[in-house]
């Protein structure tokens, strides 16, 4: 991909240079005072396929208004777009109207189709008088063919009021050429006194207008804009999108009271949120108290990402969740993705599409168990389930399976095995687990692997708030975990704590 300076990102992000580059912002308003800039939440791309990429953002003047409509009023507005192969915008391959309506939050998700496989674009919008931030993004290989290696970072857990969003801006510096996110874009908890920063509102979310807001206040986040400018996005929620710890219609948490009336109604208010906000396909809209998130992208023969959505679907959590000894985490009849979904996912494994099949997930994948149990909340608390997909990718000849996860603030490299009540039982599938952007605050330097003696398939813990970046080869990947020495301070250096590689067809961590 063409390199993106260091200074270019840390103006702002990807502004153009020359006469038909974006303006700088004070001489568009000079030109337009009757109407303010509209593109305060940035701009992004996502789910790039051979031939097309969604581009995305959302136009909201006034990020913070309490209505949750950005200042916008209540009219459609006609947004342009343009794609080009330069960031000049001297020639254009793409470009067209949509129309952003007030019902769906101003919001704008343009299909842009009739793109070259394995190419770099970039594109911008105009609305009322202004130009957006210009942004890079490019499309998958062609089936059938390797393209390019792939440079695919991750991430997930950013915590608006836990610190700053230095791991995006080194993320984007790192410029890769896809960017995953595995859930909690945004927390849902009130404004907490004594934190880096706050959210705005004294009360935890819970209608359509409190979860516009809480998304539009993250999104104005420089650093957060960077990364999104920088790739395209594929993205997946876990549970703080909605509220902590549910699972499919039942809540972990009994504050604020609510009717089940009123849980349905926050559900529908935050997946119409979600997808308003993210850069999805119209086949990803919200339905109702729904919203259709697992899914499938192909990056041309070299890699399959499997989306999985890990919530909607489940089981609750047994033994009334948190960290216990539980028999019934064992029972044939508990899935965390659902029956529907494990189905899809090993019927999609058994089409080896792709030399890797990526799982992108939310919780953590491999066993670990304690003296006082494991996590009713990860794939511990639905062992039957785990065992089903990882017996299923065996049985179908799944050559190189990596399981990448977010949720537990922490870096993890994990190797799976095929049982794990045999500490010498063959391993069949890897696991990289990011640490978070933000969660849990700055961490410490330990790497001491936690709980290894019982659980000897962990390999590398980090407590170091970052995310991972890999290196993907027809032959390899390579997986560097990069942390930020703190997020309560802006602007931290970024530096690799550990390295590893796994072989093409023999699964499992090798220190790179």
């Amino acid at each position: 991909m063409n390199p993106i300076s260091r200074r270019t990102l840390v103006l702002g992000g990807l502004a153009a240079a020359g006469a038909t580059a974006l303006p700088a912002r004070s001489s568009v308003i000079a030109a337009t005072a009757a109407v303010p800039y509209p593109f305060q939440l940035g701009i992004a791309s996502g789910e790039p396929d051979a031939g097309s990429v969604v581009l995305w953002t959302r136009l909201a003047p006034l990020p913070l208004n309490a209505d949750g409509h950005g200042g916008m009023a209540n009219a459609n507005v006609v947004v342009d777009w343009q794609v080009s192969t330069n960031d000049l915008f001297t020639t254009l391959v793409a470009s067209g109207s949509v129309t952003a309506t007030y019902a769906a939050a101003h919001s704008v998700h343009v299909v842009a189709s009739g793109l070259n496989p394995d190419s770099d674009y970039f594109y911008r919008f105009r609305a009322q008088g202004h130009l957006s931030q210009v942004g890079r993004t490019r499309t998958a290989p062609a089936v059938g063919t390797n393209g390019r290696d792939l440079v695919m970072a991750f991430t997930s857990c950013s915590h608006y009021e836990e610190g700053y969003f230095t791991a995006y801006r080194r993320m984007a510096e790192d410029n890769p050429g896809v960017i995953l996110h595995l859930g909690d874009y945004i927390y849902e908890y009130p404004a907490t006194a004594g934190r880096p920063r706050l959210h705005a509102g004294t009360v935890e979310i819970s209608t359509i207008a409190d979860y516009r807001r809480r998304y539009a206040q993250y999104k104005t986040d420089p650093d957060l804009q960077a990364a999104h400018a920088v790739a395209p996005w594929i993205v997946v929620p876990d549970d703080h999108e909605v509220e902590n710890n549910y699972a499919n219609t039942v809540r972990a948490d009994s504050t604020p009271v609510l009717t089940a009336a009123q849980w349905t109604a926050r559900r529908t208010a935050a997946y119409q949120a979600y997808y308003e906000n993210m850069p999805l396909r119209p086949a990803q809209a919200n339905n109702g108290n729904g919203i259709p998130l697992y899914r499938r992208l192909r990056w041309g023969n070299l890699a399959t990402f499997h989306m999985l959505d890990t919530r909607q679907y489940r089981n609750d959590q047994a033994c009334s969740d948190g960290w216990k000894i539980c028999s019934d985490a064992d029972l044939a009849t508990r899935s965390l993705p659902g029956n529907a979904q494990e189905t899809w996912l090993l019927d999609g494994l058994n089409q080896h599409f792709g030399t890797w099949d990526i799982i992108g997930q939310q919780v953590f994948f491999a066993r670990r168990f304690n003296s006082t149990g494991a996590s009713m909340d990860s794939w511990d608390g639905y062992r039957a389930s785990r065992a089903r997909i990882q017996q299923g990718w065996t049985a179908r000849g799944t050559r190189n399976p990596v399981v990448l996860t977010g949720d537990v603030h922490r870096a993890w490299a994990n190797n799976l095995v095929a049982d794990y009540n045999n500490a010498n039982s063959a391993v069949i599938g890897t696991e990289l687990v990011t640490s978070s952007v933000t969660s849990s605050g700055d961490g410490d330097a330990t790497t001491a692997v936690p709980d290894a003696g019982t659980n000897p398939w962990l390999k590398f813990y980090s407590n170091r708030r970052g995310y991972v970046r890999t290196t993907i080869s027809p032959t390899q990947m390579r997986a560097d975990f990069r942390a930020v020495a703190k997020v309560t301070e802006h602007g931290a250096p970024v530096s690799t704590v550990k390295s590893f590689v796994i072989q093409e067809g023999l699964p499992g961590l090798q220190t790179a």
